[in-house]
């Protein structure tokens, strides 16, 4: 017979991987696709506030999403929930600025949209000839 010893719904073993950043299952799960002109992020974050418990950012090209779930305190209990801070990085497509992120949360549920965008393509530069005046 074995015994799991957990802490806050977390086994002592995963919450050892997550400090040592050894993830093999992500504290949140997300799928990301393309709708027409923009890419689309989701994540179930189901039981967060998301105004004090997640925060989105740009970092460069990249969109980085942390938040915590809160556990509540209850006597003697059991819980598959998942507790904790996460975190979860994604690409996203070049040159896009922060001021083209938006994001909505909806029935724990959050949507992250940005615009799909081709890297800037090299382009010529033409140049002017001009003669100077006959001395």
């Amino acid at each position: 017979m074995s015994t799991t010893v957990e802490r806050n719904g977390q086994s002592l073993v995963d919450e050892l991987r997550n400090w040592m950043g050894l993830v093999a299952n992500p504290s949140i799960r997300i799928e990301e696709f393309v709708d027409g002109d923009r890419r689309v992020v989701r994540a179930d974050i189901p039981g967060v506030d998301p105004t004090k418990d997640i925060e989105l950012s740009v970092d460069g090209n990249v969109l980085r999403l942390r938040g915590e779930r809160r556990a509540e305190e209850h006597d003697l209990h059991h819980t598959e929930i998942r507790y904790g801070s996460f975190e979860r990085v994604v690409s996203m497509p070049p040159g896009t600025t922060a001021e083209d992120v938006a994001a909505e949360y909806v029935d724990g549920v959050l949507t992250v949209t940005m615009p799909m965008r081709a890297p800037v393509a090299s382009s010529t530069i033409p140049i002017t000839h001009r003669e100077l005046p006959a001395e």
